[in-house]
Parts: C-alpha cells; sequence; structure tokens
C-alpha cells in the first residue's frame, strides 16, 4: 500500500474512532482530536480540568477504541517512585526478583499528577522522554506506542505540587477541558443515569499506531512550513529581537526547541487526519495553542492585568 492510499485508509479510520469514542464521550471534541494527535504524534498529554468532566473515563474510552493496555495511577502525597516503576523483591529462592509497576502499559493515566511531591513526579522524567525506565541498575525498554496522559485540577491547589518545568515540557499538549455546553450536559445526563452499555470496538492495534507514527515522521514539509513554526516559537521569547511587545511585557519565559519540533510533529498528524499529505501554516496554527499554552510562563504584570496566555499566543499568530 502506497503512502497515499495509507493517509486515506487512515482518514477514514480516524472517523470511525472518533464516532466510536462518541457513544461515551458526549461533546469534548476538540480535547479528543488533541488527545488523538497526541498519540499518533507519539507524545503525552497533560489534561487540565474541574472534577467530573470525565478525564479518567475519556482515557479509559480512547485505549479501548485503539485496542492497547491502559493502567491507572491515583498519585498521592504519601506515593513512592517504586510505586510507580516498580521494585525488587527476594522471591522464594532468595533471588532478587522485579516486578514491574504500573508504568509498564501502553497508556497510562497519572490521575491528579500535581498531587505527589518532585522525587516522585520526577520517576516519570526517564519515561516520558526516553519511553525506558532504569531501576537498581537495570535497564528495561517500554513497550511501543507509549503514552502518559496526566490530568490536573487547576482549582484546588492546596496539598498540591507544581510541576517542574522540565517535566511540562515533555507534554506535547497541554488540554483544557471546559464544561459541557446545556444540550451535551442534558444528554451526559440521560446516558448516565440510564442502564445503557457501550460495546467499544478496538479500530487500531499497537501495530498500526506505530507504522502511522512512522508514516508520520516521514511526511515531507516545506521550510517555509517550518520556519514559520520555529519563528512563532522564538517570538514567545521575551530576549529575542523578534519578540512581539505583547512578549516583552507580559512573559517570564518562552518556549524551547521542543515546541518547535512538537508543532512540526502535531501539525503533520493534524494535517494526516484532514486527509493532507503535507502540513501547512493553518495545520500548524490549529496545533499551536496547546502545544506553546504550559511553555510560555507570564510575568507578574500579565498576572495583575488578568492577561491570559491564550491571548498572548493568538497575537502572535
Amino acid at each position: 500500500m502506497s503512502e497515499i492510499e495509507v493517509i486515506n485508509n487512515f482518514v477514514d479510520k480516524y472517523q470511525s474512532l472518533k464516532k466510536e469514542i462518541g457513544k461515551v464521550i458526549i461533546g469534548q471534541d476538540k480535547v479528543v482530536d488533541e488527545i488523538l494527535i497526541s498519540v499518533f504524534s507519539g507524545g503525552h498529554a497533560l489534561l487540565i480540568g474541574v472534577p467530573g468532566l470525565a478525564k479518567t473515563l475519556m482515557v479509559n474510552t480512547i485505549s479501548q477504541t485503539l485496542g492497547l493496555d491502559f493502567k491507572r495511577i491515583q498519585f498521592t502525597p504519601d506515593l513512592m517512585p517504586s510505586d510507580i516503576l516498580g521494585a525488587e523483591i527476594l522471591d522464594e529462592s532468595r533471588q532478587f526478583k522485579f516486578i514491574k509497576g504500573p508504568i509498564f502499559s501502553h497508556i497510562v493515566l497519572a490521575d491528579e499528577i500535581n498531587r505527589t511531591p518532585p522525587k516522585t513526579q520526577s520517576a516519570l522524567l526517564e519515561v516520558m522522554q526516553e519511553k525506558s525506565v532504569t531501576v537498581a541498575g537495570e535497564h528495561f525498554k517500554l513497550k511501543e506506542p507509549y503514552f502518559v496522559l496526566a490530568t490536573q485540577n487547576p482549582i484546588e491547589q492546596e496539598g498540591t505540587y507544581p510541576l517542574p518545568e522540565a517535566q511540562l515540557d515533555r507534554f506535547m499538549f497541554s488540554i483544557n477541558l471546559t464544561y459541557p455546553s446545556f444540550q451535551e450536559e442534558v444528554d451526559v445526563v440521560k446516558a448516565t443515569t440510564a442502564n445503557l452499555q457501550h460495546d467499544l470496538k478496538a479500530l487500531f492495534n499497537a501495530e498500526e499506531i506505530v507504522e502511522i507514527q512512522q508514516l508520520i515522521r516521514q511526511m515531507p514539509v516545506t521550510d517555509h512550513v517550518v520556519e514559520y513554526a520555529v519563528r512563532l516559537v522564538s517570538q514567545t521569547r521575551p530576549l529575542e529581537e523578534s519578540a512581539a511587545a505583547i512578549v516583552k511585557n507580559y512573559v517570564e519565559w518562552g518556549a524551547g526547541p521542543r515546541a518547535s519540533q512538537n508543532l512540526i510533529l502535531a501539525a503533520k498528524t493534524h494535517a494526516a487526519i484532514h486527509g493532507k499529505y503535507s502540513p501547512d501554516i493553518e495545520n500548524v496554527q490549529a496545533v499551536a495553542e496547546g502545544i506553546l499554552r504550559h511553555r510560555v510562563v507570564k510575568n507578574y504584570k500579565a498576572e495583575a492585568e488578568g492577561i491570559d496566555i491564550t491571548d498572548i499566543i493568538q497575537k502572535l499568530m
């Protein structure tokens, strides 16, 4: 099958996938798109939303329809790195044996990731970047595809630990979940208060997803699109000559080179799901907000004047 046929086939399967997810998840169309773009790009996603917006259900539903293993880790203040990675124990024959932790799965849901101290959060750093784990001097490669989908509650800050910038940067997308519309909430209430059962079909498998990830990486990109992405990222840095006035006034730190890489990868996937064989500037703009939102740090002046990061990104585009 040629690359064009593979992309055309992917477009059809992607639409079927969205319909299958829609059996359980009502609304949240953009959120589902961004999670799936992250998955097919080989990236991780951070979901930020108040309790009760079906974040866990969404991740579980997506993992089922993608035909992938799914493990959930509830992050708490007393969680230890060994609770995530696994630990060595003495077996009956007095030999050390490594028991794998929940991190050894295709999709890992790190629920309320900011509730655990930095020592435990750092256990995810190697996993997210290298897709491997080093425990007691042994190196374990995680099975592909591999994704960390983390959730965070934006309103309750008591007993939480802000994610380090290095860890935030490892998330391809930061995705804001908003309240459903009135009609969507009516549909949610009807669906969840009746005795309805949904048999979800797995429309992909691990091998197919890895093949699509490789195909997306091979997708050609014109120089002017790459230059646009890099220029957009460099404009978020207040010390750069190209920085806009709004950035110099309201931004403390801008995005790093990983943002440029993620912009192009996500733009390729966004192009593929819309049947394009190469991304253009519109595809970069479509994914820019979710990729830059958590990488641009506001200063005190922006906080005082109520300037939102989204406003700054929109003005740069």
